[in-house]
C-alpha cells in the first residue's frame, strides 16, 4: 500500500524524471547533476514557497490523494430479503409499498429552530477563494433550487475590494457578501439554509452583526478548523496594492508587501503573487459559550460549529461544549481535505482521516447520550462524492449523524454547467457532452423538469446551477435505491447493522460487525432449527 507520494504530484505541477523513486523521500533513485526537472525539490530551488501550494491558483480545487490504511471502501452495505423499516404510520409493508422512488431522503438539523433539507448533504465552506467567488452564482442558485444548505465560508467580507468599515473597524457594507446571501435567498424555498462562517478576522470585523441584522442571515457558523489544513485560510493576490490593502485590514500577508526588497522583487517580476493568511484561532470553553450567546443575542436563529481533523481531545471538546451550548449542528471535517488553496503537503500529511474521526465521534457521542446529555446534530465531511459513501457515513454514525458535508464534489457541477453554457455559445462543445445533444434541453436530463417549475424565471437560472441540481438529483435517486435495498424507507431507519466491515482492522476501528460475524447468531439459530 502506497501511503504517501512525496516530491511530485499533479497538484503542484511536478513530476519525477526517473521511474524509480525512493519511497520515503520521493527523490529519484539516481539524481543527476544536469537534470532538467521537474520534481518538487527541483522546482522549489528557484520558485521556493510557491511550490507549497496547488496551482494555478483560482483555477483549481485540489484534494489530497494519500491512501489511508482504512477508509469507507472497507465497509459494505447489507441488503435484505425480508423486513421493511421507516414506512409512514399505518402503511403495510409489501412489494407495492417498498418501491425506491417513495423512499424519503429528507433530513433536518437544529436544536429548536430546525432546518429541513431534501437530501442529507450540504456544501463545504465556499469562502474567499477565487474559485468560490467566480462561481458563486452557480453554487448558490444550484443548492437553493436543490433544497440543500450552502455554507458561505470565512473572510468574504475581509477581502472585498469594496468593503466599507466604520471608524472602529466594523463592517458597514460588503457588496460581495450581500450578493452571495441574496442569490441564495432569492431562490430558497422550504428546504435548506445559508450558513455564514466566522473565523478570527470575521469576528474582529463584526461580520456576524452585519449578516444577521443587515442581510437577514439566520444561521451563523463558528469555525475551529477544517480537514484540509491546520492553519487559517489563505488566498493569493496578484497586485502589490491589493496586498498592502489586505495587510492594512489586519491580515497576515506574505511575503511582506511593505518590505522594500519585496516590492522591488515584485516589480522585477520574480515575485508574482502575495499570500493572504488568516490567523490561528484559540479555543477556550467560557469564550466559546460567550460567543454562542452573543450570536443568539444578535438574532441568529441557529449557531453551528465546524471543527477540523484534530485528535480526540479537541473532538471531545467540540462535542461536550456543543452539547452544553445547545449548538444546532456540529460539522466534523476529516482528512484528507480538498480545497481551493491549502498547502499541498499539509493536505497530504496532517490530521485524523475521516473514517477514524467519525469512529471517534460516534464513541464520544454515545457516551454523552448515555449520560442523558443533549447530543447535537452531527455532520461529517472529508472526501465524499457519491451516494454509497453518504449512506455509509450516515449508517456508521447513526443515530447521531444527520448529513454529509461535501466540498469539491458539489463544486464540480457548477464548473461543468458554467462551461457547457460557454461552449454552447461558442459552438465548441466537447464530444463527451455533444454526444448527448446540441441544446441545453437535450444535454441536461433535468432541464425540462426545472423549466416546468420555474417557467419564465428559468432564464435567470445559469446552467451551472442546473448542473448542481442535476447532480443532487442523481445522488438522491442513488441513495433511494440503496436505502430501499437495505429496507430503510427513511433516513431515521438507517442503523449501523446495515453495514459490515470487510477487514478485522476496519471492524476494530469502527465497531461495525466483521463480515463473518454479522447476523451469525441468527443464521446459526436458523440452521439448528
Amino acid at each position: 500500500m502506497n501511503l504517501q507520494r512525496p516530491n511530485s504530484n499533479d497538484a503542484t505541477q511536478t513530476v519525477n524524471r526517473s521511474r524509480s523513486v525512493v519511497p520515503v523521500s520521493g527523490l529519484c533513485t539516481r539524481c543527476v547533476d544536469d537534470c532538467r526537472g521537474n520534481c518538487e525539490v527541483f522546482k522549489s530551488s528557484f520558485r521556493g514557497r510557491e511550490v507549497i501550494y496547488p496551482g494555478p491558483f483560482g483555477h483549481v480545487t485540489a484534494g489530497a490523494d494519500k491512501d489511508y490504511p482504512i477508509d469507507y471502501s472497507h465497509l459494505n452495505i447489507n441488503g435484505y430479503a425480508l423486513g421493511l423499516n421507516g414506512l409512514p404510520e399505518g402503511m403495510v409493508a409489501s412489494p407495492d409499498t417498498a418501491t425506491f422512488p417513495t423512499v424519503d431522503t429528507t433530513t433536518e438539523f437544529g436544536y429548536e429552530n430546525k432546518v429541513r433539507m431534501t437530501m442529507p448533504i450540504f456544501t463545504g465552506a465556499l469562502g474567499s477563494t477565487e474559485v468560490a467567488r467566480a462561481n458563486w452564482e452557480q453554487f448558490a442558485i444550484g443548492t437553493a433550487i436543490s433544497g440543500i444548505s450552502l455554507v458561505c465560508g470565512e473572510n468574504v467580507c475581509g477581502i472585498d475590494p469594496a468593503l466599507e468599515l466604520s471608524a472602529d473597524g466594523k463592517v458597514v457594507k460588503a457588496p460581495d457578501m450581500e450578493r452571495r446571501v441574496k442569490l441564495y435567498k432569492e431562490f430558497q424555498e422550504d428546504h435548506g439554509d445559508i450558513l455564514v462562517q466566522m473565523n478570527v478576522e470575521d469576528t474582529r470585523l463584526g461580520v456576524a452583526r452585519y449578516v444577521v441584522e443587515e442581510l437577514g442571515v439566520e444561521t451563523v457558523e463558528l469555525k475551529w478548523g477544517q480537514g484540509a489544513k491546520c492553519i487559517g485560510g489563505e488566498i493569493k493576490v496578484n497586485s502589490l496594492e491589493r496586498a498592502l490593502e489586505l495587510q492594512k485590514r489586519g491580515y497576515i500577508v506574505t511575503p511582506d508587501p511593505s518590505n522594500e526588497a519585496i516590492q522591488e522583487a515584485f516589480k522585477a517580476g520574480s515575485i508574482k503573487q502575495f499570500e493572504r493568511h488568516s490567523r490561528l484561532g484559540f479555543i477556550d470553553e467560557e469564550d466559546f459559550y460567550k460567543s454562542v450567546e452573543e450570536l443568539r443575542k444578535l438574532g441568529a436563529k441557529r449557531v453551528t460549529l465546524k471543527t477540523g481533523a484534530y485528535p480526540m481531545r479537541e473532538l471531545a471538546m467540540a462535542l461536550k461544549w456543543s452539547s452544553n451550548a445547545k449548538i444546532d449542528l456540529l460539522t466534523i471535517d476529516g482528512a484528507p481535505g480538498g480545497t481551493g488553496m491549502s498547502p499541498w503537503r499539509m493536505m497530504e500529511e496532517w490530521g485524523i482521516p475521516t473514517f477514524y474521526l467519525q469512529s471517534m465521534a460516534y464513541e464520544l457521542a454515545g457516551m454523552l447520550d448515555a449520560q442523558g446529555a443533549y447530543v447535537p446534530d452531527l455532520a461529517i465531511a472529508g472526501s465524499f462524492s457519491e451516494e454509497a459513501g453518504i449512506y455509509k457515513a450516515l449508517a456508521m454514525g447513526a443515530p447521531y449523524f444527520k448529513a454529509v458535508c461535501m466540498g469539491r464534489a458539489l463544486m464540480i457541477p457548477g464548473f461543468v454547467g458554467k462551461n457547457i453554457e460557454k461552449w454552447l455559445k461558442e459552438g465548441d462543445m466537447p464530444k463527451t457532452i455533444g454526444d448527448f445533444g446540441t441544446t441545453k434541453e437535450e444535454i441536461f436530463v433535468t432541464y425540462e423538469t426545472l423549466k416546468a417549475k420555474y417557467g419564465k424565471d428559468m432564464d435567470r437560472i445559469p446552467l451551472g446551477a442546473v448542473a448542481v441540481y442535476t447532480y443532487a438529483d442523481r445522488l438522491k435517486v442513488g441513495l433511494q435505491q440503496i436505502m430501499a435495498g437495505s429496507r430503510c424507507m427513511n433516513l431515521a431507519s438507517i442503523t449501523r447493522d446495515n453495514l459490515v466491515a470487510l477487514t478485522p482492522e476496519a471492524a476494530q476501528v469502527s465497531g461495525i460487525s466483521y463480515v463473518m460475524d454479522a447476523f451469525r447468531d441468527e443464521a446459526l439459530a436458523i440452521i439448528k432449527g
